[in-house]
């Protein structure tokens, strides 16, 4: 089983993530955030991982804390998850549509964090939702999962449609990188032999 269960509590959050790679897209989210809540509804649905994201933070000073939090934490599971990464795809990659809004998500399990981040919000915030916590997430999770991350939002008029692009492809990348490669025969796909 691929699965992982994380607990990362400090003075402005207190943060449970478990997941398994190998799910089916069931989720129980409840950050305090309602639009990052339907962010990561995105990452299960279309990432087929089964997550559950249970978050207190101090959302009546501002959403950062929680957002941010939630990046990282989910990327200390998605690290523990994978493991050594013997037998795993490695590297991923989705072009999500949405009406008008087309963005691409390019993941790599190399072990390395980095993050290009390529997203011309239309408006500041999506209901209460300030757009630039978005970068902070994947941030967050870049820097705790160790992945190097594409995001480039395409084309979009709509702040919504764009961020919800983002996110699915971003599950469907993950979903690819994730799952395990039949040919591989366990090995590490990496020259070094490690990643």
């Amino acid at each position: 089983m691929r699965t992982a269960e994380i607990s990362r509590n400090t003075n402005e959050t207190r943060i449970r993530v478990a997941v398994n790679l190998d799910g089916t897209g069931r989720q129980a989210i409840d950050t305090g955030v309602p639009f990052l809540d339907h962010m990561l509804d995105q990452i299960a649905r279309h990432g087929l991982f089964d997550l559950d994201i249970q978050c207190q933070g101090d959302t009546e000073i501002d959403d950062h804390h929680t957002v941010e939090d939630v990046g990282i934490t989910l990327g200390q599971a998605f690290a523990q998850a994978v493991g050594n990464k013997a037998g795993l795809r490695r590297y991923g990659h989705s072009y999500v549509p949405l009406d008008e809004a087309l963005s691409r998500v390019v993941v790599d399990f190399s072990g390395r964090p980095g993050l290009e981040f390529h997203v011309p919000f239309t408006r500041s915030h999506v209901g209460r939702f300030d757009v630039d916590l978005t970068r902070e997430f994947f941030q967050g999770f870049v820097n705790h999962a160790l992945v190097t991350l594409h995001i480039d939002n395409l084309r979009g008029r709509n702040s919504h449609h764009q961020c919800e692009t983002v996110f699915k492809a971003f599950g469907r990348a993950l979903r690819m990188a994730t799952e395990i490669d039949p040919r591989s025969g366990g090995s590490v796909p990496s020259t070094k032999g490690v990643l």
